[in-house]
Formats: structure tokens, sequence, C-alpha cells
């Protein structure tokens, strides 16, 4: 039998499957199942509408927080850290050994750090010229 690579600009979420497939059936396999529990914290205003918040998962004893957005508005007034704070509850609750994330240099690694996150890695050039800090927080 032989194959051939096919590079696809425009792939479809069936597209991401073919590929996740044979790579979670290895990763079970070898880990266990990662049990996946993908969660949001909102920032809703009185009247009804959110406006921003905090997306994350948890998975293989870890809680992975994939965003954190809030509009410039709504910046210094201790939104950033009370999603924080609900998030590490999150984690504690689900019995995690802590919380890691992403920041790019031109974001929020300081915030971070401020409430006890320590630099595990970093990707310079990412975009170019600057870098893309990874950040855990054990408990």
């Amino acid at each position: 039998m032989s194959f051939r690579l096919t590079t696809i600009a425009d792939p479809t979420p069936a597209d991401r499957e073919t590929i996740l497939a044979p790579l979670r059936a290895y990763n079970i396999a070898q880990a266990g199942d990662p049990q996946i529990r993908p969660f949001a914290i909102l920032v809703t205003a009185d009247d009804g509408t959110t406006d921003g918040g905090l997306w994350g998962r948890i998975a293989y004893d870890w809680l992975f927080i994939e965003l954190l957005g809030l509009p410039e508005a709504l910046r210094g007034q201790g939104l950033g850290r009370a999603l924080m704070q609900q998030a590490e509850a999150i984690a504690r609750d689900a019995g995690c050994a802590g919380i890691w994330l992403d920041t790019y240099e031109f974001q929020a690694r300081g915030f971070y750090e401020k409430l006890g996150f320590t630099l595990f890695g970093e990707l310079p050039d990412h975009p170019i010229g600057m870098k893309r800090f990874f950040l855990m927080k054990r408990f």
C-alpha cells in the first residue's frame, strides 16, 4: 500500500477529527482517559450583556486557561483577578495539580506572576521579535 501527503488550506472539522482520532486513542492507551471538562466564566453586566471572561478546560489533572479576555474599559477593576480566582477554585475543587496557560510578551505575564504563576517555557520570535510565555501554578 502506498500513501501520499495532501495539504488542505481550508480543513474541515471532520479533517481535524481524522487526525485527532488516532492521537486520542494512543494517549488514552498510554495515560488513560483525560476526561476533558471545558468550562467558561463570563463577565455579565447588570443589563445581561456579556463582556469577556475566561475559557478553560480540565484534562489529565491540570486546568488549562485557553482564553482570558476583557475589553479595555473593564481592565483595572479587579475582574481579571476575580476570573483567575474563580478558575483556581474550580481547579482545586476538581483536585487538579495546578493551572497552566500561555501569554504573549505584549500581554499579561506580569499579571499572572503576581497571582503566583511561574515561567516554565518560552518561545522566542512568536511573533517575530517578541516572545510567547508558558506559565504554571502548582497547588
